[in-house]
């Protein structure tokens, strides 16, 4: 598992925002905004399609 940091997720409609996007692009994972973290449960490949598609929705994902 890979948790990627998205400190500028800021409140629910971010959550929905990013759950959507992330369910489309097939992924398994689960959000915490009281983290503010995304973790990803799969391969590389994963976490690569999971930072860009954050990034699409116009967040700035950071990989600790």
């Amino acid at each position: 598992m890979t948790k990627i940091a998205v400190p500028d997720m800021m409140c629910e409609n971010c959550v929905k925002r990013i759950t959507n996007a992330l369910t489309e692009a097939d992924l398994q994972f689960s959000v915490s905004l009281e983290e503010k973290t995304v973790t990803i449960d799969g391969c590389e490949n994963c976490v690569k399609t999971a930072v860009s598609e954050l990034e699409d929705l116009g967040f700035t994902p950071e990989i600790p």
